[in-house]
C-alpha cells in the first residue's frame, strides 16, 4: 500500500483514484445531471415562449397549450433526471467512501511500531473517519452543488446570446471575473481553514485519549484538570473554526453585492431594448429569469466552493498525516519462512530508537532449536527490545537476525509472525467475545481447538461467567483480572501452535493460588520450542537451558541458572564480579536480582 503514500499532498488525485474504480455509475450520473441542468435552464427558455404566445397580438399560429405541454416536459425531464442520478449516487459515492476507508486502514496498519508511540489513537481514527467524510462530502457537493452552477451559468449565457451578443458577452466577462475572484479568495483561506482542521482533530484525539484512561484520571483526582483542559482544547477549536467562518461570509458578501450589481444591470438593458422594441416582453421575462437563474447560481456556487475548501482541507491534513511511507516493508525479493527446527542467530545486532542512543550493542547471541533462554537484567537493558527485534517491529541498524539461517529482513513478515507465538506482559485484548479473542491467533481454528487450548491454558474461570466464551470482555478486557487476561494470553499462544514463543513476563501478574497450575501449563506450552523469556522473578528460570543476563544492550553473563542463582535467589558472587569487571570505570551501582525482585 506504500504506493498511496504519493498522494500524500494531492488530495484531488486520491480521491480521483476511488472515483475511477466505479466509471460507469459516474458516467450516468454526470450524463444525468448535465442533461437535468440543461432542461432546468431551458425552462426559463420555455416560459419565455409562453409568455409570447399570451402576449397579445404575438405573430405566429402557436397555440398556448403546445408551449405549456413543451414547459411541463421539460420540468418533468429536469426532475426525474435528478432522481435517477440521485438514485444511483446512492451506491456509488458509498462504495467510493467504503473504497477509501479500507485503503487508508490498510495502510495505517501497515506502520511500525513508532509510528503509533508518537501518534494519539484517537488523533489517528479522526483522520481516518475525516477522510472518508470529507470525501464523501467533496463529491456529493462536486455534483450536486458545483457543477450544476457552473453549467447552469454557462447555459443562460447562451440562452441570453439570442437575446443580445453583447449582452452575452459582458455576462460571460463579468461571470468569469467574479469565479477566478472568488477562486483567489478562497485560496487565500486555505491556512484558516486547514488551521480549524487541525484543532478539530486534536478535539477528538483529546477526547479518546482521556476516554481510554478513565480511570488514571479518577484515580489520581484529575477530573477537574482534564476539564480545563479540554476547555481549552475546546476553545482553541472554537476559535479557528469562528475564524474561518468569518472568512467564509467575507466571500459571501464580496458575491452577493456583485450578484445583485449584475442582475439589477441586466434588466435595466433588457428594459431598454424593449422600450425600443428590440425585444419581446417573453425576451424581458427570460433576461430576468435567466439573471434571478445566474444569481442563484453564482451564489450556489460560492457557497459550494467554499464548503468544499473547508473540507479539501481535512482531507488534505489527514492525508498528510496517515500516507507517511511505512517503515517496515517486505523486500522485493522477500519469501516465506522455511521453517525448520526454530534456531535463532543474532550478529553483531546494533540498535537505536530515533534520537536516542544506542540499546543493543554489537549483539551476539545463538540459540539452539528447543532451547530454553531466559532472558534478565534491569529497566531499560534491551531485554523487550530484543523480542520486538526479533519480530521485526524495528528494523535493526546493524548487523542481522537469522533464524534457521534466513535473514529475518528477507522474510515476508507475514510469514515471520506466523512462526512466533508471543505472551507479553501487557495482555491487549478486543472488546469482542472470549472465544474470538483466542482464535485470533488461528482464525481457522474450530470451537473445538478453542476450548482444547483454553483447557491447556487453565482458563477453568470460564465456566464461571454466565455467557461462557461468549463473554465480551470489555475495552482491552478490563472485565478480566491481570492472571484471567494471562491465561487468555496463554491459551491464544497453545492455539497457534508456532516453534517460537516468546514470554515477556508472561506470569508477572498470576495470582498464588493459580501459579502452580500456570506454571504447569507454561512447561507444557514450551516443550519442543524455541523459548526466549523475560523474567524477574529468577524461579520461573530454574529449569530453563541458559540465562543471558542483558545490561545496556550488551550480554555480560550466559550460562545455566546453577552459575547464575545462589540458594537464596540472588547473583552468585562471580557473576556479580564479572557485572563489575565489565562496568569497573562506570559510575552507575550495580544492581542484584531477588527472585521476587
Amino acid at each position: 500500500m506504500d504506493d498511496l503514500c504519493r498522494y500524500a499532498r494531492r488530495p484531488v488525485a486520491f480521491l480521483l483514484r476511488y472515483v475511477k474504480l466505479q466509471p460507469v455509475s459516474h458516467l450516468i450520473i454526470l450524463i444525468c445531471v448535465l442533461a437535468a441542468v440543461g432542461f432546468s435552464v431551458s425552462t426559463q427558455y420555455a416560459i419565455k415562449f409562453l409568455v409570447d404566445c399570451l402576449a397579445k397580438g404575438t405573430p405566429g399560429q402557436t397555440s398556448p397549450w403546445t408551449a405549456l405541454a413543451l414547459l411541463a416536459g421539460f420540468i418533468a425531464a429536469d426532475n426525474l433526471l435528478w432522481r435517477v442520478a440521485g438514485w444511483i449516487a446512492a451506491s456509488a459515492f458509498v462504495r467510493v467512501t467504503g473504497d477509501l476507508r479500507r485503503a487508508l486502514f490498510e495502510h495505517l496498519m501497515g506502520h511500525s511500531p513508532s509510528y503509533f508511540s508518537n501518534r494519539l489513537p484517537g488523533v489517528l481514527t479522526s483522520r481516518v473517519t475525516a477522510t472518508s467524510n470529507a470525501a464523501f462530502t467533496i463529491e456529493n457537493m462536486f455534483i450536486w452543488n458545483v457543477l450544476p452552477p457552473c453549467v447552469a451559468t454557462v447555459a443562460a449565457i447562451a440562452f441570453i446570446a439570442t437575446v443580445s451578443l453583447k449582452m452575452a458577452a459582458c455576462l460571460a466577462l463579468i461571470a468569469a471575473i467574479v469565479v477566478v475572484a472568488i477562486f483567489r479568495i478562497a485560496a487565500k483561506g486555505k491556512s484558516i481553514h486547514h488551521d480549524f482542521a487541525d484543532k478539530a482533530a486534536a478535539v477528538d484525539g483529546e477526547i479518546t485519549d482521556v476516554v481510554g484512561n478513565v480511570m488514571l484520571v479518577k484515580a489520581f483526582g484529575g477530573l477537574a484538570h482534564e476539564r480545563r483542559r479540554f476547555r481549552d482544547k475546546i476553545g482553541q477549536e472554537m476559535g479557528a473554526r469562528r475564524r474561518s467562518l468569518l472568512y467564509l461570509e467575507k466571500l459571501r458578501l464580496f458575491h452577493a453585492v456583485t450578484t445583485a450589481l449584475l442582475v439589477t444591470g441586466l434588466l435595466t438593458w433588457a428594459i431598454l431594448l424593449w422600450e425600443h422594441n428590440a425585444a419581446t416582453t417573453g425576451t424581458v421575462v427570460l433576461v430576468c429569469t435567466l439573471g434571478v437563474s445566474i444569481l442563484a447560481a453564482t451564489r450556489d456556487l460560492a457557497v459550494a466552493l467554499v464548503d468544499v475548501t473547508q473540507h479539501m482541507a481535512r482531507l488534505a491534513e489527514a492525508l498528510r498525516t496517515l500516507l507517511v511511507p511505512h517503515e517496515l516493508g517486505d523486500h522485493p525479493a522477500a519469501v516465506p519462512l522455511a521453517r525448520a527446527g526454530a534456531g535463532i542467530s543474532f550478529e553483531d545486532v546494533s540498535f537505536h530508537y530515533p534520537g536516542g542512543p544506542r540499546v543493543i550493542k554489537n549483539l551476539n547471541l545463538r540459540i539452539r532449536p528447543g532451547e530454553r533462554l531466559g532472558l534478565i537484567g534491569p529497566s531499560g537493558g534491551g531485554k523487550s527490545t530484543l523480542l520486538a527485534l526479533l519480530q521485526r517491529m524495528h528494523d535493526v541498524k546493524n548487523g542481522h537476525i537469522l533464524i534457521d539461517g534466513q535473514d529475518i529482513a528477507m522474510i515476508t513478515q507475514e510469514s515471520l509472525r506466523a512462526a512466533i507465538a508471543v505472551v507479553p506482559q501487557d495482555i491487549s485484548l478486543f472488546h469482542r467475545s472470549l472465544i474470538e479473542n483466542i482464535r485470533y491467533s488461528r482464525p481457522d481454528a474450530s470451537d473445538e481447538d478453542v476450548r482444547k487450548a483454553a483447557a491447556a491454558a487453565h482458563c477453568d474461570f470460564i465456566k464461571t461467567l454466565p455467557e461462557g466464551f461468549d463473554t465480551i470482555v470489555g475495552d482491552r478486557g478490563l472485565k478480566l483480572s491481570g492472571g484471567q487476561r494471562q491465561r487468555i494470553a496463554l491459551a491464544r499462544a497453545f492455539l497457534k501452535d508456532s516453534p517460537i514463543l516468546l514470554l515477556d513476563e508472561a506470569t508477572s501478574a498470576l495470582d498464588h493460588e493459580s501459579e502452580d497450575a500456570i506454571r504447569e501449563a507454561s512447561a507444557r506450552l514450551m516443550r519442543g520450542r524455541t523459548v526466549i523469556a523475560i523474567a524477574h522473578r529468577l524461579t520461573t528460570l530454574r529449569n530453563f537451558d541458559r540465562i543471558i543476563v542483558l545490561r545496556d544492550g550488551e550480554v555480560v553473563h550466559d550460562g545455566p541458572p546453577s552459575e547464575l542463582i545462589d540458594a537464596n535467589g540472588r547473583y552468585t558472587d562471580s557473576i556479580r564480579q564479572k557485572v563489575s569487571d565489565r562496568r569497573r570505570h562506570e559510575d552507575a551501582p550495580i544492581r542484584t536480582f531477588a527472585i521476587d525482585a
